[in-house]
């Protein structure tokens, strides 16, 4: 689901490719690799959302392949979730790969349906009008935590954890869009969103819980992620709701740029918020100016904790990588770097938003040894070059 159209800018024009035993209808949300569309089965009637990815389009043959390894995945390890939007079959034709998902509600909270106005009830599109009221952050928070703890405990990675993957059904939060799972590996390779991905670049357990940090953080202020750690206008009231408070501090924690100060994995994280949500004081006990003391304080604490956020966290820089002869992988730190859509870099390229600091670069070629480049500083080389007449 992810990327979901709004009714006004749904492309009714494309010819719906065919799929056994279902009309497709139009589309509703599109990716990297693969578009989802309203289908109804031709037998039932039923509606349900048939995500397609083309099998020998140019460019996404891989990416059909690796959305079957994760949905084979997946499957072996974990059945049915509440909180995981539910594919009810996967299959192929001689031109596409497609599985077949619940629908999400409509916008307005009623059913999936043919109306010319469906617009699918993504957390996207109610954040985009505006923050969510303190209950419905919290209980969403927990439902989305729910689902990624399950994922975490089966051994599993999602690394693309986003507004637009968490989707609606039946009123419940259900993360979608499994394209990208994977085993648990500090190894795993830098796919995903880039504006979701965490500074260091490990698409782990630990880059999870940084991507649903963003999400809370997007929840509770109605930013984008991009304005992290800022308050902006929900600074006030983030300090006179203690729930919104806690998941504030909630995010602080998961977005920290170091790794090893998050929490390892989304199950520690929801365990912090049961735990959080059990100190906030039930009913009205509080006088007026100690409640007044308690939000003040908590300001000067998420402040004190962003600018320390800002302060740890590393800058971002673009380098470019040049190889004699040319077409050559790059490897960052022991996992290769790629491009947002699971493509590998190849030389020559610019790859932007990497955090300044040392890191060990190798360089892959078929038919040649690698290259190992050693330890870059970043920060001072913007440019790493390497020549296979060389030595390594």
């Amino acid at each position: 689901m992810s990327d979901p159209l709004s009714p006004q800018t749904t492309d009714h024009g494309k010819t719906p490719p065919e799929i056994p035993d279902f009309e497709l209808l139009r589309p509703i949300g599109r990716g990297g690799f693969g578009r989802v569309w309203l289908a109804r089965n031709r037998t039932t009637g039923h509606l349900r959302a048939v995500k397609v990815i083309p099998l020998h389009r140019s460019g996404t043959a891989d990416a059909a392949g690796r959305e079957i390894t994760s949905l084979t995945r997946l499957e072996e390890k974990l059945r049915r979730h509440p909180n995981l939007l539910g594919i009810h079959h996967v299959g192929r034709t001689a031109r596409d790969l497609f599985y077949v998902m619940d629908p999400a509600d409509d916008l307005s909270g009623a059913p999936a349906s043919t109306d010319p106005g469906y617009w699918p009830a993504t957390l996207e599109n109610r954040l985009a009008q505006g923050p969510l009221p303190p209950d419905q952050c919290a209980e969403f928070g927990r439902q989305l935590l729910t689902g990624l703890s399950a994922l975490h405990e089966a051994g599993m990675v999602h690394r693309d954890v986003k507004p637009a993957n968490c989707i609606f059904v039946a009123g419940e939060l259900k993360l979608a869009d499994f394209g990208l799972v994977a085993e648990n590996s500090p190894l795993v390779s830098r796919v995903g969103t880039q504006r979701y991905m965490p500074p260091d670049g490990r698409m782990d357990a630990r880059a999870d819980v940084y991507a649903a940090g963003l999400v809370l953080y997007e929840m509770v202020t109605g930013l984008p992620s991009e304005n992290f750690p800022r308050l902006g206008d929900a600074a006030g009231e983030v300090a006179r709701s203690p729930i919104l408070g806690v998941l504030t501090r909630l995010a602080l924690r998961a977005c920290q740029p170091d790794p090893q100060q998050r929490f390892q994995d989304a199950r520690q994280m929801q365990a912090e918020l049961a735990t959080l949500r059990q100190e906030i004081p039930a009913g009205r006990t509080r006088t007026r100016r100690r409640l007044i003391v308690s939000a003040a304080t908590l300001v000067v604490v998420l402040i004190l904790a962003a600018s320390t956020w800002w302060a740890t966290r590393p800058p971002r820089v673009h380098v470019n990588f040049v190889t004699e002869p040319f077409e050559a992988t790059i490897s960052l730190d022991g996992a290769p770097l790629r491009k947002a859509d699971g493509q590998p870099y190849t030389t020559p390229c610019t790859v932007d938003n990497l955090p300044a600091g040392v890191h060990h670069v190798m360089f892959h070629h078929p038919g040649l040894r690698d290259f190992d480049a050693g330890p870059v500083d970043f920060a001072t080389h913007r440019q790493v070059e390497v020549h296979w007449s060389s030595p390594p």
